[in-house]
């Protein structure tokens, strides 16, 4: 069955029928060719496929596209204006928080949505905040540095 449905992506409306089977990570990548979502595990427990949904961290993977009709949708994508790195980005750049980069975003929109609430988080608050998201090549200790990096850095420009 194909229902129609209204999605905010980064800031841009967008009007789609899909299949009531298909989840947000599919729409994302083969109909708006947003592939910063990874999809790994299918079933909600790595991360790599995080993204906004209404400021909040979800997994696309798991989450059908109708569930949200009418949301607002952030991706990776959405984060860089003209070309420049947001903070969070630039701060894992600097960190070295990442090896192959599989699971980068899905940890970069988590940590987007963490600061928004909390911009001076602890290493506890920042642990528990990414506890759904795995990373099986980089040290902990880095994406822990790449967000008090990224927390200073967002405190100062605010």
């Amino acid at each position: 069955m194909q229902i129609d449905l209204t999605l905010n992506v980064n800031g841009q409306e967008k009007l789609l029928s899909v299949a009531t089977s298909r989840t947000v990570a599919d729409v994302l990548r083969e109909d708006l060719n947003l592939t910063g979502c990874r999809v790994a595990c299918d079933s909600e427990v790595c991360g790599s496929c995080t993204v906004l949904i209404d400021g909040l961290p979800a997994a696309a993977c798991s989450t059908f596209a109708f569930q949200v009709d009418g949301s607002r949708i952030e991706t990776i994508e959405g984060l860089s204006a003209g070309g420049d790195l947001h903070a969070i980005q630039q701060a894992f750049l600097e960190a070295n928080a990442f090896q192959c980069g599989f699971c980068t975003s899905g940890f970069i929109m988590s940590v987007k949505a963490l600061l928004a609430v909390d911009p001076a988080p602890t290493d506890d608050t920042i642990r528990e905040w990414l506890k759904s998201n795995i990373c099986r090549c980089t040290g902990y200790q880095t994406i822990l540095e790449a967000t008090r990096r990224a927390a200073k850095r967002m405190g100062v420009s605010a």
